[in-house]
């Protein structure tokens, strides 16, 4: 796991993202505190995923609309490809590619339609992930429940010796204390505090023995912050199993084997409400294989993933795929009853008018439009080819005197001579 260092994650992409998502927990924080005098990291880990997914449900439909539409145009993306199957030179290569565009803008659908929530998804998790495994730095509301305990360890003679030795401990390895200045010294103190264990909490009492009470008043306000159903969601499931085998606490072990577990059956789940694609042959058997495969792999990351991750952001994966099936549903009933036939002449009109701006003629439009399977052009016939024989022929026997054609046949007919 990377250290934390001097608090907030810095990193230019996802450290932004993390600050946004840093301000909205911690407003919610402050609205469950003041309204209904609830002070919970866990809920609101729920309450802003429950946001989170509610914004993305437009992408989600578009999403699920894209695939529908895949369906139903996949059997005239395949009889392009297998129009061009044995064709590699550059010209058919194009050709293809134009044809297989055309189809897209006929269904009003983009191949990269179905990527765009993952990567809007993705990052999010990312800087979830920074901002749970350090609650304090991006919820101020916390961050102010340790000020009082470092202000007093900061207060005692030779605290940085003091805070060194118990680091090491502790048994906390994932943090460096960093006393340059005052703000610094603050940030990783704090930062030690957060992760520290049950007993890490016994070892303080002991390193600093004067602050007794303060230390038990903190710990008992981030153990009732940090609460899920009994399990401290800032450390791992693997840390807490390690905790409640040295304790004898087998209801604490249970608890923390349930979280992964609950991730992966609630990806199961959320696949298992996915619409499939029922069109078959070719690359579509290959496309098959690989989806079924990644819906195997995906719900086993989740499952090992989880347990070397602090529990909220595990809190934070089972709330996504719980409300996503909650929209699955709901989202496949509505499919089921969509006029598949309207969304795409609508999109025809779209992509016709596109055209149009673009410069290209109606009659091109109209045959993009048209394209089906069972009309894609087949090679010339013996006839068709023994009539354009016919008339070059005859366009060459009628050709003007001292054209290029007349010497064309001269030299035509001097090779026969010869060759006779």
């Amino acid at each position: 796991m990377t250290e934390i260092i001097l608090t907030q994650y810095s990193g230019k992409i996802l450290g932004p993202i993390a600050r946004v998502i840093g301000y909205i927990m911690n407003s919610l924080y402050m609205f469950l505190n003041d309204v209904f005098g609830i002070q919970n990291i866990a809920l609101c880990i729920i309450l802003f995923t429950v946001i989170i997914y509610m914004l993305l449900l437009p992408l989600t439909y578009k999403q699920q609309k894209f695939s529908r539409l895949s369906q139903e145009m996949q059997p005239e993306i395949n009889a392009i490809r297998e129009k061009y199957k044995n064709k590699k030179d550059q010209v058919s290569m194009q050709k293809m590619n134009e044809e297989t565009q055309m189809v897209y803008q006929k269904y009003g659908v983009s191949p990269t339609g179905s990527c765009v929530q993952l990567l809007i998804n993705m990052p999010i998790i990312l800087a979830m992930y920074q901002v749970i495994r350090n609650i304090p730095a991006y919820v101020s509301s916390v961050k102010e429940v340790y000020t009082p305990l470092v202000d007093k360890i900061m207060g005692i003679d030779g605290y940085q010796d003091i805070m060194t030795s118990f680091l090491k401990e502790s048994g906390v390895s994932t943090v460096k204390l960093n006393f340059e200045s005052a703000t610094t010294t603050v940030n990783s103190i704090i930062d030690v505090l957060y992760v520290l264990p049950t007993h890490g909490w016994e070892v303080l009492k002991d390193s600093f023995s004067s602050l007794t009470d303060v230390i038990s008043s903190t710990e008992a306000t981030m153990s009732h912050l940090n609460n899920f159903f009994g399990i401290n969601i800032a450390n791992s499931p693997m840390n807490l199993i390690g905790t409640g085998w040295g304790d004898k606490n087998f209801l604490l072990i249970i608890g923390a084997i349930l979280i992964p577990l609950a991730s992966y059956f609630s990806q199961v789940l959320n696949i298992k409400l996915m619409p499939t694609s029922n069109t078959a042959g070719g690359d579509n058997d290959a496309m098959a294989r690989q989806m079924k495969t990644m819906n195997t792999i995906m719900p086993l990351f989740s499952l090992f993933m989880v347990f070397s991750v602090p529990v909220g952001l595990g809190i934070y994966w089972i709330s996504g795929s719980l409300i996503r099936s909650v929209q699955q549903v709901v989202l496949n009933r509505h499919m089921k009853n969509l006029d598949l036939e309207a969304i795409i002449e609508k999109n025809k009109e779209k992509a016709e008018k596109k055209r149009e701006k673009q410069g290209i003629y109606a009659n091109q439009i109209a045959n993009a439009a048209k394209m089906n399977t069972r009309k894609i052009a087949e090679p010339a016939t013996d006839e068709e080819k023994e009539e354009k024989i016919r008339q070059t022929e005859e366009l060459a026997r009628t050709a003007r005197k001292g054209s290029l054609l007349e010497k064309a046949n001269m030299v035509k007919e001097f090779n026969e001579r010869n060759n006779k």
